[in-house]
Protein backbone atom coordinates (compact mmCIF):
# COMPACT_ATOMS: atom_id res chain seq x y z
CA UNK A 1 0.00 0.00 0.00
CA UNK A 2 3.36 2.29 0.79
CA UNK A 3 4.82 1.32 -2.23
CA UNK A 4 1.12 2.29 -4.40
CA UNK A 5 1.09 5.67 -2.60
CA UNK A 6 4.54 6.28 -3.15
CA UNK A 7 4.56 5.53 -6.79
CA UNK A 8 1.38 8.00 -7.31
CA UNK A 9 3.06 10.81 -5.43
CA UNK A 10 6.41 10.56 -8.09
CA UNK A 11 3.98 10.43 -10.89
CA UNK A 12 2.42 13.32 -9.57
CA UNK A 13 5.56 15.32 -9.16
CA UNK A 14 6.67 14.01 -12.67
CA UNK A 15 4.19 15.88 -13.89
CA UNK A 16 3.50 18.77 -12.42
CA UNK A 17 7.66 19.06 -13.49
CA UNK A 18 6.38 18.47 -17.08
CA UNK A 19 3.28 21.05 -16.99
CA UNK A 20 6.25 23.84 -15.62
CA UNK A 21 8.36 23.19 -18.44
CA UNK A 22 5.67 23.49 -20.53
CA UNK A 23 4.47 26.33 -19.28
CA UNK A 24 7.62 28.00 -18.83
CA UNK A 25 8.74 26.92 -22.77
CA UNK A 26 4.69 28.92 -23.79
CA UNK A 27 5.77 31.75 -22.31
CA UNK A 28 9.32 31.93 -23.05
CA UNK A 29 7.76 31.58 -26.69
CA UNK A 30 5.39 34.14 -26.07
CA UNK A 31 8.15 36.97 -24.77
CA UNK A 32 10.07 35.73 -28.03
CA UNK A 33 6.81 36.19 -30.13
CA UNK A 34 6.28 39.85 -28.21
CA UNK A 35 9.89 40.87 -28.91
CA UNK A 36 9.85 39.95 -32.78
CA UNK A 37 6.42 42.03 -32.62
CA UNK A 38 8.30 45.14 -31.32
CA UNK A 39 11.31 44.81 -33.88
CA UNK A 40 9.27 44.57 -36.81
CA UNK A 41 7.33 47.96 -35.86
CA UNK A 42 10.48 49.26 -35.17
CA UNK A 43 11.81 47.83 -38.51
CA UNK A 44 8.66 49.75 -40.58
CA UNK A 45 9.80 53.04 -38.61
CA UNK A 46 13.26 52.06 -40.08
CA UNK A 47 14.98 51.94 -37.23
CA UNK A 48 16.90 48.91 -37.47
CA UNK A 49 19.22 49.25 -34.18
CA UNK A 50 16.57 48.75 -32.20
CA UNK A 51 15.04 46.37 -34.37
CA UNK A 52 18.23 44.53 -33.73
CA UNK A 53 18.26 44.78 -30.29
CA UNK A 54 14.40 43.36 -29.54
CA UNK A 55 15.43 40.56 -32.29
CA UNK A 56 18.32 39.99 -30.33
CA UNK A 57 16.16 39.41 -27.28
CA UNK A 58 13.77 37.00 -28.52
CA UNK A 59 16.40 34.81 -29.76
CA UNK A 60 17.75 34.81 -26.15
CA UNK A 61 14.40 34.13 -25.03
CA UNK A 62 13.94 31.55 -27.72
CA UNK A 63 17.16 30.40 -29.22
CA UNK A 64 15.11 28.12 -32.09
CA UNK A 65 12.69 30.69 -33.15
CA UNK A 66 12.86 30.93 -36.37
CA UNK A 67 10.62 34.09 -37.12
CA UNK A 68 13.36 36.10 -34.93
CA UNK A 69 16.60 34.67 -36.48
CA UNK A 70 14.55 35.14 -40.18
CA UNK A 71 13.43 38.65 -39.86
CA UNK A 72 17.08 39.80 -37.79
CA UNK A 73 18.63 38.39 -40.92
CA UNK A 74 16.26 40.47 -43.13
CA UNK A 75 17.49 43.55 -40.76
CA UNK A 76 20.87 42.87 -42.07
CA UNK A 77 20.35 42.09 -45.81
CA UNK A 78 18.52 45.71 -45.62
CA UNK A 79 21.32 47.19 -44.25
CA UNK A 80 24.06 45.72 -46.39
CA UNK A 81 25.50 43.70 -44.21
CA UNK A 82 25.43 40.13 -46.05
CA UNK A 83 27.73 38.35 -43.80
CA UNK A 84 25.51 38.02 -40.90
CA UNK A 85 22.37 38.16 -43.10
CA UNK A 86 23.93 34.95 -44.15
CA UNK A 87 24.51 34.14 -41.13
CA UNK A 88 21.13 34.32 -39.48
CA UNK A 89 19.18 33.17 -42.24
CA UNK A 90 21.06 29.74 -42.24
CA UNK A 91 20.06 29.58 -38.60
CA UNK A 92 16.54 30.00 -39.33
CA UNK A 93 16.70 27.51 -42.44
CA UNK A 94 18.28 24.87 -40.12
CA UNK A 95 15.36 25.52 -37.31
CA UNK A 96 12.23 25.55 -39.29
CA UNK A 97 10.45 22.88 -38.81
CA UNK A 98 7.34 23.58 -42.22
CA UNK A 99 8.44 23.70 -46.21
CA UNK A 100 7.23 27.07 -45.85
CA UNK A 101 9.48 28.47 -43.36
CA UNK A 102 12.71 26.88 -44.92
CA UNK A 103 11.58 27.83 -49.02
CA UNK A 104 11.68 31.09 -47.59
CA UNK A 105 14.69 30.99 -45.76
CA UNK A 106 16.97 29.04 -48.37
CA UNK A 107 15.33 31.63 -50.98
CA UNK A 108 16.86 34.69 -49.05
CA UNK A 109 20.12 32.91 -48.60
CA UNK A 110 20.16 32.43 -52.46
CA UNK A 111 19.85 36.24 -52.75
CA UNK A 112 22.52 36.84 -50.55
CA UNK A 113 24.61 34.98 -52.12
CA UNK A 114 23.95 36.87 -55.55
CA UNK A 115 24.91 39.72 -53.31
CA UNK A 116 27.78 38.31 -52.63
CA UNK A 117 28.71 36.89 -56.36
CA UNK A 118 29.24 33.38 -55.09
CA UNK A 119 26.48 32.45 -57.79
CA UNK A 120 27.51 28.69 -57.65
CA UNK A 121 26.54 28.81 -54.31
CA UNK A 122 23.20 30.50 -54.80
CA UNK A 123 22.14 27.66 -57.62
CA UNK A 124 22.35 25.10 -54.82
CA UNK A 125 19.92 27.68 -52.54
CA UNK A 126 17.42 28.32 -54.54
CA UNK A 127 17.15 24.58 -55.82
CA UNK A 128 16.97 23.65 -52.10
CA UNK A 129 14.08 26.44 -52.07
CA UNK A 130 12.19 24.66 -54.76
CA UNK A 131 12.47 21.44 -53.19
CA UNK A 132 10.24 23.08 -50.11
CA UNK A 133 7.94 24.81 -52.58
CA UNK A 134 7.85 23.89 -56.17
CA UNK A 135 5.92 26.45 -57.47
CA UNK A 136 7.19 29.53 -56.69
CA UNK A 137 8.42 31.51 -60.15
CA UNK A 138 10.65 33.94 -58.14
CA UNK A 139 12.35 31.28 -56.90
CA UNK A 140 12.98 29.44 -60.62
CA UNK A 141 13.66 32.67 -62.18
CA UNK A 142 16.31 33.51 -59.23
CA UNK A 143 17.74 29.78 -60.59
CA UNK A 144 18.36 30.80 -64.16
CA UNK A 145 19.68 34.27 -63.15
CA UNK A 146 22.34 32.45 -60.75
CA UNK A 147 22.97 29.59 -63.73
CA UNK A 148 23.78 32.14 -66.15
CA UNK A 149 25.87 33.89 -63.60
CA UNK A 150 27.63 30.77 -62.25
CA UNK A 151 28.68 29.76 -66.15
CA UNK A 152 30.19 32.93 -66.99
CA UNK A 153 32.14 33.27 -63.78
CA UNK A 154 33.23 29.40 -65.00
CA UNK A 155 34.46 30.83 -68.35
CA UNK A 156 36.09 34.09 -66.70
CA UNK A 157 37.76 31.49 -64.58
CA UNK A 158 39.24 29.40 -67.45
CA UNK A 159 40.30 32.63 -68.98
CA UNK A 160 42.05 33.95 -66.39
CA UNK A 161 43.91 30.53 -65.67
CA UNK A 162 44.72 30.47 -69.46
CA UNK A 163 46.15 34.05 -69.27
CA UNK A 164 47.44 32.77 -66.05
CA UNK A 165 49.51 29.83 -67.73
CA UNK A 166 50.15 32.51 -70.59
CA UNK A 167 51.92 34.55 -68.41
CA UNK A 168 53.81 31.95 -66.21
CA UNK A 169 54.98 30.19 -69.48
CA UNK A 170 56.14 33.95 -70.85
CA UNK A 171 58.21 34.30 -67.29
CA UNK A 172 59.77 31.08 -67.84
CA UNK A 173 60.97 32.15 -71.31
CA UNK A 174 62.26 35.17 -70.07
CA UNK A 175 63.92 33.77 -67.17
CA UNK A 176 65.65 31.52 -69.84
CA UNK A 177 66.87 33.81 -71.78
CA UNK A 178 68.28 35.84 -68.98
CA UNK A 179 70.27 32.69 -68.03
CA UNK A 180 71.21 31.82 -71.25
CA UNK A 181 72.66 35.37 -71.60
CA UNK A 182 74.22 35.29 -68.20
CA UNK A 183 75.56 31.97 -69.29
CA UNK A 184 76.93 33.05 -72.29
CA UNK A 185 78.23 36.49 -70.72
CA UNK A 186 80.12 34.45 -68.16
CA UNK A 187 81.51 31.90 -71.21
CA UNK A 188 82.95 35.24 -73.38
CA UNK A 189 84.75 36.62 -69.62
CA UNK A 190 86.08 33.24 -69.52
CA UNK A 191 87.19 32.93 -73.14
CA UNK A 192 88.89 36.34 -72.95
CA UNK A 193 90.51 35.73 -69.69
CA UNK A 194 91.40 32.34 -71.08
CA UNK A 195 92.96 34.41 -74.01
CA UNK A 196 94.90 36.57 -72.32
CA UNK A 197 96.41 34.05 -70.27
CA UNK A 198 97.66 32.44 -73.06
CA UNK A 199 98.92 35.87 -74.59
CA UNK A 200 100.91 35.86 -71.36
CA UNK A 201 101.96 32.73 -71.08
CA UNK A 202 103.53 32.81 -74.76
CA UNK A 203 105.49 35.82 -74.36
CA UNK A 204 106.76 34.83 -70.74
CA UNK A 205 108.17 31.65 -72.83
CA UNK A 206 109.86 33.55 -75.17
CA UNK A 207 113.80 33.99 -74.42
CA UNK A 208 114.79 37.12 -72.82
CA UNK A 209 117.44 37.40 -75.71
CA UNK A 210 114.81 37.27 -77.78
CA UNK A 211 112.36 39.50 -76.47
CA UNK A 212 115.37 42.13 -76.88
CA UNK A 213 115.64 41.35 -80.22
CA UNK A 214 112.40 41.62 -81.55
CA UNK A 215 111.88 45.34 -79.75
CA UNK A 216 115.33 46.33 -81.75
CA UNK A 217 114.16 44.68 -85.07
CA UNK A 218 110.91 46.24 -84.35
CA UNK A 219 112.94 49.58 -83.76
CA UNK A 220 115.38 49.25 -86.91
CA UNK A 221 113.07 48.61 -89.27
CA UNK A 222 111.94 51.29 -91.61
CA UNK A 223 108.43 52.91 -91.14
CA UNK A 224 106.29 52.27 -93.85
CA UNK A 225 106.61 55.27 -96.87
CA UNK A 226 110.02 56.18 -94.88
CA UNK A 227 113.33 55.60 -96.61
CA UNK A 228 116.77 54.22 -94.55
CA UNK A 229 119.49 56.61 -94.31
CA UNK A 230 121.58 54.35 -96.85
CA UNK A 231 118.45 54.19 -98.88
CA UNK A 232 118.81 58.15 -99.09
CA UNK A 233 122.44 58.65 -99.43
CA UNK A 234 122.45 56.01 -102.30
CA UNK A 235 119.81 57.88 -103.95
CA UNK A 236 121.05 61.32 -103.59
CA UNK A 237 124.09 60.18 -105.25
CA UNK A 238 122.40 58.35 -108.07
CA UNK A 239 120.85 61.97 -108.76
CA UNK A 240 124.12 63.75 -108.65
CA UNK A 241 125.55 61.40 -111.09
CA UNK A 242 122.16 62.42 -113.03
CA UNK A 243 122.22 65.90 -112.81
CA UNK A 244 126.16 65.49 -113.74
CA UNK A 245 125.34 63.76 -116.70
CA UNK A 246 122.64 66.39 -118.13
CA UNK A 247 124.87 69.56 -117.27
CA UNK A 248 127.94 67.62 -119.26
CA UNK A 249 125.31 67.15 -122.18
CA UNK A 250 124.34 71.02 -122.15
CA UNK A 251 127.55 72.05 -122.47
CA UNK A 252 128.82 70.13 -125.12
CA UNK A 253 125.59 70.97 -126.98
CA UNK A 254 126.60 74.67 -126.93
CA UNK A 255 129.62 74.30 -128.30
CA UNK A 256 128.78 72.38 -131.03
CA UNK A 257 125.95 75.29 -131.92
CA UNK A 258 127.49 78.15 -131.64
CA UNK A 259 127.82 79.97 -134.70
CA UNK A 260 130.14 82.76 -135.92
CA UNK A 261 127.95 85.68 -136.52
CA UNK A 262 129.37 87.26 -139.89
CA UNK A 263 130.23 91.19 -140.15
CA UNK A 264 127.01 93.23 -141.82
CA UNK A 265 128.27 94.20 -145.71
CA UNK A 266 128.28 97.94 -145.87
Amino acid sequence: MKKIVLYIAVLISALSFAQDKEKAQLLAEKKANDYVYEANELVNEDNFISAEMEYRKAISKQPNTVAGTYNLGNSYYHKGNFDEALWRHQQAAKNATDKSEKHKAFHNIGNILMQNKQCKEAVEAYKNALRNNPSDDETRYNLALAKVCAEQQQDENKDDKQDDKKDQDQDNKDQNKDQQQENQDQKDQGDQKEDKGKDKQNEEGKPKEDQGKGDQEQKQQPRPQQLSPQQIKNLLEAMNNQEQKVQEKINAEKQKGVKVKAEKDW
